[in-house]
């Protein structure tokens, strides 16, 4: 029988970084997958359509870590790309907003919340007004809380935290959470942010892009190592007794205990893809897309990458993939609209977000004390730590935890 020095359950960013960085130290690394791919939730695809789609939801890397930056560019070249969000939402004043901006009924302004969205919604002259107001009271380029503008004795800067949290926080959040407004903590409410620039970008961070040829693609490389063996479809908990050295675990904790506390509450996402052609347009009977996105030069559905519909829609936001890869497919495109609701562990389901409040983090250290029992035993990522990681803190733990071992 084959020896291996270390046994990782999953081949997302937490196993697949760990599995690479402990292959080139000189360990032997078995890898299994429960699903029939590698790459986790960044996993992507071609459809039937040939876009290239993100099967478990848009994922932009963005990053101020060098290090790992540095780490997955040997895997990958990066297309230069720039995230760029607008919220659509109803008209409360069409008189104000410009022409150009406006859809029918609806109209966009930047997401955050910025000097640009001000003029969107009030108005040029009104939104120029306003913005200045900020600017007098708090320096340029810097973000300022909610909190803050709620305790400006300025009833104008007062009111503009008002209208953010109702039309960019309160609706979406109980949308994405499954929350009343009065469930929602305060203090989360307290840090939304409003940004004094009008730089419109997502992330500010210093290293953004998308992998050239895709995530799976640059997973497939990182994994391709003769000291790495990774075995899709198989479910590695009933195999972890065999293992003869440390274990990488990246699912989820309450489930490699056999939920012995009980479950730890997630909640999950609903993709619906939709693939539009020029011939949808033209053909008896087809069914036009929403009014608000014609189908674009180029065959574009919306302007953006990501649209986030904060205020009503039963959906949170629509993601067209095209914006994000620069794929060159004229007259055809493929966007996905995403659902909240709550995890109930069926068949087929993924956990997507912790839940995190004081209840369910007394529940986790429970499960936590229970693998601290297990010397070998290293829990990693999103699932196995039940916190919410962006993709770099993940590499970036992955490298710590194989630099440990």
């Amino acid at each position: 029988m084959e020896r291996f020095d270390i046994w990782i359950a999953g081949a997302g960013y937490a196993g697949a970084v760990t599995a690479r960085a402990l292959a080139e130290k000189g360990k032997r690394v078995r890898v299994f997958e429960r699903r029939d791919h590698i790459a986790g939730n960044a996993y992507d695809c071609l459809d039937e359509a040939g876009v290239l789609i993100h099967k478990y939801g848009p994922h932009i890397f963005h990053t101020n870590n060098k290090a790992v930056f540095d780490f997955l560019s040997r895997f990958t070249q990066w297309r230069r790309y720039q995230h760029r969000v607008i919220a659509n939402i109803p008209r409360d004043n069409p008189e104000v907003v410009p022409a150009h901006k406006k859809t029918d009924g609806r109209f966009f302004f930047p997401v955050p919340f910025n000097l640009d969205s001000l003029k969107n919604a009030f108005g040029e002259q009104e939104g120029e007004r306003l913005g200045q107001k900020l600017l007098d009271a708090y320096p340029a380029q810097s973000q300022v809380t909610i909190l803050e503008l709620r305790q400006n004795p300025d009833p104008e800067i007062a009111a503009i935290a008002d209208y953010v949290y109702e039309h960019v926080f309160v609706h979406y959040t109980m949308k994405q959470w499954g929350q009343k407004p009065e469930d929602i903590d305060p203090n989360t409410t307290a840090r939304v942010p409003v940004f004094l620039s009008r730089d419109d970008r997502y992330f500010q961070d210093e290293f953004q892009g998308m992998p050239l040829e895709g995530y799976t693609k640059m997973f497939e490389k990182m994994l391709d190592h003769p000291n790495i063996e990774v075995r899709l479809g198989v479910d590695a908990r009933p195999m972890l007794a065999e293992a003869d050295g440390p274990v990488i675990y990246t699912g989820q904790v309450d489930e490699l205990f056999d939920f012995k506390f009980g479950p730890l509450p997630y909640r999950t996402l609903d993709f619906v893809f939709e693939t539009w052609q020029d011939r949808d347009y033209s053909a008896p009977g087809m069914p036009y897309p929403d009014p608000d996105h014609p189908l674009r030069g180029g065959g574009f559905y919306q302007t953006h990458g990501t649209v986030n519909y904060t205020v009503d829609r039963d959906y949170t936001r629509i993601t067209e993939f095209k914006h994000l890869t620069g794929q060159d497919l004229p007259g055809v495109t493929t966007i996905v609209k995403e659902y909240s609701r709550a995890y109930t562990g069926a068949e087929g389901e993924t956990p997507y977000y912790a839940i995190i409040n004081p209840e369910n983090n007394a529940l986790y250290a429970k499960y936590k004390a229970e693998a601290d029992k297990k010397p070998q035993l290293h829990l990693l990522g999103r699932l196995a730590e039940y916190k919410y990681y962006n993709m770099d803190a993940i590499a970036a733990r992955a490298l710590d935890l194989a630099e440990r071992l």
